[in-house]
């Protein structure tokens, strides 16, 4: 979202602080050192879709300290449908993506885009709690986008307990008072899930503009069971 967008200023914020301290790297030393570095892992390490044993002793490595941004995007590149996720100490915990996950050309020719486009861009990292951001000083001209751990799901980023009912009201309550002060944004999000509901996201919505991802559900009447076993996807603006 942050590299495809066109603005004069982006500030990028992620809790997980290993994503904007990888992202700030890949910025400061650019594609060819980058790709130095990575090449570096893969070789030393020989890393494919089938050497299980080698991508295990790289995240060994990285998780006694060694911790590389690009050493970790590396393990990102071999790991379990390219996820990142850490455990409760700290640890990059991710499995081995057997048969799926490497560095392929396709990839490498989208890290190459990737990076030329920070490296072009003015953009900010922090990585905070949502709450403690100050966006006093944003105005009409601004725009927020959030895309946060949706409540009633579980993925790597949200299966130990970090975001909640109180988060989620917290989150929407800034927001609102976005809306008042004329800063147009946008929130990413679930409605339903795997026969789950987050109401306190749909009451909240209906001050807002719903726009439904998938347009089977423009309409909201789905039968029930395609609500139990389909995900209805919403991005939420206030203009």
């Amino acid at each position: 979202m942050s590299v495809n967008v066109k603005a004069e200023k982006v500030v990028f914020n992620d809790l997980m602080w290993q994503v904007p301290e990888m992202l700030q790297e890949f910025k400061k030393i650019g594609v060819e050192e980058s790709l130095r570095k990575i090449d570096g892992y893969i070789s030393s390490y020989d890393l494919s879709k089938e050497n299980k044993e080698g991508y295990l002793a790289l995240r060994e490595l990285y998780n006694k300290g060694k911790s590389d941004p690009l050493m970790l995007y590396t393990l990102i590149c071999y790991s379990f449908n390219n996820q990142i996720r850490f455990n409760n100490k700290g640890a990059y915990n991710m499995p081995f993506g057997k048969d799926r996950s490497s560095f392929n050309p396709t990839l490498r020719e989208k890290f190459i885009i990737f990076v030329q486009r920070l490296q072009s861009m003015e953009i900010q990292f922090s990585s905070k709690d949502f709450r403690e951001l100050d966006l006093d000083t944003l105005g009409e001209n601004d725009f927020v986008y959030c895309d946060p751990p949706y409540l009633i799901t579980v993925a790597s980023y949200n299966e130990n307990g970090g975001w909640g009912e109180q988060a989620e009201r917290d989150l929407l309550a800034k927001l609102d008072t976005l809306d008042k002060a004329g800063v147009k944004f946008g929130l990413s999000n679930v409605f339903e899930s795997k026969g789950k509901e987050n109401i306190i996201l749909k009451e909240w919505a209906k001050g807002y503009t719903v726009h439904y991802l998938d347009h089977t559900y423009s309409n909201c009447s789905y039968h029930k069971k395609d609500k139990q076993s389909k995900d209805i996807e919403v991005f939420i603006t206030n203009y």
